[in-house]
């Protein structure tokens, strides 16, 4: 039998996938994981050490594995990295998923994320390199939830309870 996640979170950063996925997990009384530690755990040090280290590939290498491994081994709440849902390939294996796509205005990212220097690709001018990565992942985001939740200016707490109702789990 194989074993699923009772959802993943997919958003662009500053969307709360991290912080919803906690609450909604600890909501359905489920284990949370986010792949980016998981990818972080791989490679022994931080995310943006990877990408000055060995590169964005690398870190997308490791993410895919990663990706993969988390839904055909996880069955609480699992959040994805914004840009894992790039590949083809996790495009592909999150097929058949509840698949959750957290959304969230620039403005509002831009104060969730700040100046934040784990975040490698916002390093340089974070309002407008997130407004460039919505732009290029909006369409993918919006074509692989199966369901769609607004959290701008929304409680964590708030944001799961929606979630778990839409998806028929309570606890």
């Amino acid at each position: 039998m194989t074993t699923r996640p009772r959802a993943v979170l997919i958003g662009p950063p500053g969307s709360g996938k991290s912080t919803v996925g906690a609450a909604l997990a600890a909501r359905l009384g489920v284990a949370f994981r986010d792949t980016d530690a998981d990818a972080e755990a791989a490679a022994g040090k931080p995310i943006g050490e990877i990408f000055v280290d060995d590169g964005e590939e690398a870190f997308r290498a490791l993410e895919r594995a990663a990706v993969a491994a988390a839904l055909s081994g996880h069955d609480g709440v699992l959040a994805l990295g914004g840009g894992a849902v790039l590949a083809a390939e996790t495009q592909e294996l999150l097929a058949g998923h509840t698949v959750v796509y957290l959304s969230v205005e620039l403005g509002e990212a831009v104060k969730r994320v700040g100046l934040d220097g784990a975040r490698p690709l916002l390093v340089l001018n974070p309002r407008s390199r997130l407004r460039k990565l919505l732009e290029e992942r909006l369409p993918v985001y919006e074509r692989l939830g199966t369901l769609r939740v607004a959290t701008d200016g929304r409680e964590p707490a708030d944001i799961a309870a929606e979630i778990a109702a839409a998806i028929g789990e309570t606890a």
